[in-house]
C-alpha cells in the first residue's frame, strides 16, 4: 500500500499511528501468502483469519483486500459476524433450545449455510452480492444495500471470532467456565449445542478454507478488556452500549470457546500471530 495511502487509511479509521507496524508485519504479509496461494492452486482462495473480539482482525482483512488489489487481484473481504441469523430466528431458538441462544456471536447464531453459499458464490463466473447484518436493527440490512462484486474473485478473506475453530471432547464441557454457564446453564444444554453446532454446521463452512491466522490475545482477560475499551468509545461518540455489569455478561458468552482457540488453534493454524495487549504484532 502506498504510503499516502496507508496514511490516509489510518486517518479515516482513527487508527494509532503505529498501525503501520502491523502492516508491515500482518497485513502485508497476509496480502503476499494469499496471493500466492492463488497463483498457486489457479482459483478462488479462501482465507480465513480468526481473531477475538477486538483484536483488530476486520481492520486487517480490509487492509489485506486492498493491497492485493494493489497487485493487480480481484479480492474481498466478508466477516462472519453478516451471516448472523436474525433477532427472530435467534428468538426461536432460545424458546425450543436455550435462552441463552438469544444472544449473537457463538456457533449456532449465524445462518453458516448461508456463509458457505456466498463463498460458493464468489468463486463462481458471474457476480455475488455480498450480505451485511445491521448490528443496531439486529437483523439482515435490505438486500438492496448489499455490495456487488464480479466473480469469480481471486481471494476472498472470511473474518471472524471462531472461523476455523473446531469442537471440544465432550469431557471439556461438563465443567462450567464462568458464572453465566454455571448459573444459566447447570444443565450444559447450551454449551451442548454450541458445540455440536461447531463440531457441525461450521466445519462445513470451514472445510472451504484454503488457509487459516490466527491473531492470538495474549489472554482471555485482555480479550474482555477490549471489549469495554469498545464500549467506552461508542458511549462516548453516541451515547450508547453497555454498561460495565452488561459488558461481562456478554463477554462471558465468549468466554469458553475464546479460551480454547487460544490453546488449540496455534497447533493447526497456517500462521499464527501472537498479539501484545496493545494488538501489536509481537516480534
Amino acid at each position: 500500500m502506498r504510503d499516502n495511502s496507508l496514511a490516509d487509511f489510518i486517518a479515516a479509521e482513527g487508527l494509532p499511528e503505529d498501525f503501520a507496524r502491523t502492516v508491515e508485519r500482518v497485513c502485508e504479509p497476509l496480502a503476499a501468502r494469499s496471493a500466492r496461494l492463488r497463483q498457486d492452486r489457479r482459483r478462488t482462495v479462501v482465507v480465513g483469519l480468526c481473531g477475538s473480539q477486538g483484536s483488530g482482525k476486520t481492520t486487517v482483512a480490509e487492509v489485506a483486500r486492498r493491497l492485493l488489489a494493489e497487485r493487480g487481484m480481484s479480492a474481498v473481504s466478508i466477516s462472519l459476524d453478516d451471516f448472523y441469523l436474525t433477532r427472530e430466528a435467534r428468538r426461536r431458538l432460545a424458546e425450543s433450545v436455550h435462552p441463552l441462544l438469544a444472544t449473537r456471536g457463538p456457533p449456532g447464531t449465524h445462518d453458516v449455510g448461508m456463509a458457505a453459499a456466498a463463498l460458493d458464490q464468489l468463486r463462481a463466473p458471474g457476480a455475488a452480492a455480498l450480505p451485511r447484518f445491521d448490528k443496531a436493527a439486529d437483523t439482515r440490512a435490505p438486500r438492496a444495500s448489499w455490495p456487488k462484486v464480479k466473480t469469480p474473485v481471486d481471494v476472498v478473506v472470511l473474518e471472524g471470532w471462531c472461523v476455523g475453530a473446531i469442537a471440544q471432547g465432550q469431557a471439556a464441557l461438563s465443567r462450567p467456565v464462568n458464572a453465566l454457564e454455571a448459573e444459566e446453564d447447570a444443565a450444559g444444554v447450551w454449551r451442548g449445542y454450541v458445540n455440536d453446532q461447531l463440531g457441525g454446521p461450521y466445519q462445513e463452512l470451514f472445510g472451504r478454507l484454503d488457509d487459516l491466522v490466527l491473531l492470538a490475545a495474549p489472554s482471555f482477560e485482555v480479550v474482555a478488556g477490549w471489549r469495554a475499551e469498545q464500549e467506552a468509545k461508542l458511549r462516548a461518540r453516541t451515547g450508547g452500549g453497555m454498561s460495565e455489569g452488561e459488558i461481562a455478561r456478554f463477554v462471558a458468552h465468549y468466554e469458553r470457546l475464546t479460551r480454547w482457540i487460544l490453546s488449540e488453534m496455534p497447533g493447526r493454524a497456517g500462521w499464527t500471530v501472537p498479539l501484545d495487549a496493545e494488538r501489536r504484532p509481537l516480534d
